[in-house]
């Protein structure tokens, strides 16, 4: 899937892959200056929020540098029947924007189109997960107090300007669950300054920052965090104990009540079959078997009550593997291998390129045997049928777009 976004901020970073990742502070300029504001707008995040029904912590505001309580912003809202549901109050976050705070949507690729498809390449890209929250800070706003993430992140400058601090870590690789706490913020500034609309930088994980509209006056900022959750050591680790589950060794008591010798021969037998596992198993192929584990992406269903869609596109979380054998193909996607004939391929690959693609079209260059394959794809929830609502997603940023 070859994304404008992917691409403009390789460009910028002066990165050649996801190799990069994690590995520096790096800070650059997009090309095209109207990128930012195809990816999202002021006014389409507040859309965003005032169209759904949100509550605490998927919506959050902040001002003077803390959070302010949800109901200073939300409402319960009585339907017709008197059914209770949280929205946001438009007019009460109206006020607190226009004195100065910061609104904060997490998760923003769950609800716009654009976003879904930008984190979906995103994840192509690293073969990690992959989500995007959403800042607006207005005016003379402060924004959150020196912090770390535990995830490396891209942010992306959408609109307006903000000033930042980058400072660099203070203990290597910190996790969320950690042997230490990780509370004293590194003296050392990477960089401080200002973003300004097209900039874009990546801050690894670890890394101390902070960002505030102080000083800045009148105006408001607008940025997109793209958070990169790569697997560790440790996730290998917990990967095999779950492994170990297939042993009988591993899945008997441990006999606290034996003498020193039994417990002793024990400890050995388990030791030395950890030891197999720990072999046997490699953090590669932990890698590739988390990405066909994950689960199926949500999506609107198929049904023959909708009708048929001339394009499709594939929805999977990773890129789909897709095997030659001899006699056959096979395609492997969370959880599931279908099996093809070598006549297929040409389709499959087309159509788990990650790129829209316009069925009658593409018949022409690959044949006619590829309705029949999107059919299958689309059965086994690998493709979807591309509605005008994801395909704005696609259109201006993903080569093969369809309008």
């Amino acid at each position: 899937m070859g994304h404008q976004l992917i691409e403009q901020v390789e460009q910028a970073l002066g990165w050649s892959g996801p190799g990069s990742l994690g590995v520096g502070f790096a800070k650059g300029k997009l090309s095209d200056p109207h990128l930012p504001e195809r990816i999202l707008t002021p006014l389409r995040l507040l859309d965003l929020v005032m169209r759904r029904s949100l509550a605490d912590p998927q919506v959050r505001c902040f001002q003077n540098g803390a959070e302010i309580h949800p109901n200073a912003y939300g409402e319960q809202t009585l339907t017709r029947r008197r059914q209770s549901i949280r929205m946001v109050d438009m007019r009460r976050l109206g006020r607190l924007l226009g004195d100065g705070a910061t609104l904060v949507l997490d998760q923003t690729n769950v609800f716009d189109p654009t976003m879904e498809v930008a984190c979906r390449a995103w994840q192509w890209w690293s073969r990690e997960h992959v989500q995007a929250n959403v800042y607006l800070t207005t005016n003379d706003a402060a924004g959150f107090d020196l912090h770390w993430d535990d995830h490396d992140v891209l942010i992306v400058q959408l609109a307006g300007e903000k000033s930042w601090e980058v400072r660099s870590a203070s203990r290597a690789v910190p996790m969320f669950r950690d042997a230490e706490r990780n509370t004293v913020p590194s003296r050392d500034v990477v960089w401080a300054g200002t973003l300004h609309a097209g900039d874009v930088m990546h801050i690894p994980r670890g890394y101390w920052h902070k960002a505030t509209r102080q000083g800045l006056g009148a105006g408001l900022s607008l940025h997109a965090t793209f958070g990169f959750v790569q697997r560790t050591g440790v996730n290998w680790l917990a990967w095999l104990a779950d492994r170990s589950r297939e042993s009988e060794l591993f899945r008997q008591d441990l006999n606290r009540w034996a003498g020193a010798g039994e417990q002793a021969a024990g400890h050995r037998r388990l030791a030395e079959a950890a030891a197999a596992l720990l072999h046997a198993k490699s953090p590669a192929e932990f890698l590739a078997a988390r990405e066909q584990e994950s689960p199926r992406p949500r999506h609107i269903p198929q049904l023959p009550i909708f009708g048929t869609s001339d394009s499709v596109v594939c929805v999977a979380e990773f890129p789909p593997r897709i095997t030659e054998r001899r006699d056959r193909v096979e395609v492997s996607s969370h959880g599931k291998k279908l099996t093809f004939t070598c006549k297929a391929l040409p389709a499959l690959r087309l159509l788990l390129s990650g790129d829209p693609v316009r069925l009658t079209t593409a018949a022409d260059v690959v044949g006619p045997e590829i309705g029949r394959v999107a059919e299958i794809l689309t059965r086994e929830e690998l493709c979807i049928g591309l509605t005008p609502e994801l395909s704005s997603g696609y259109t201006g940023l993903v080569t093969g777009a369809v309008p």
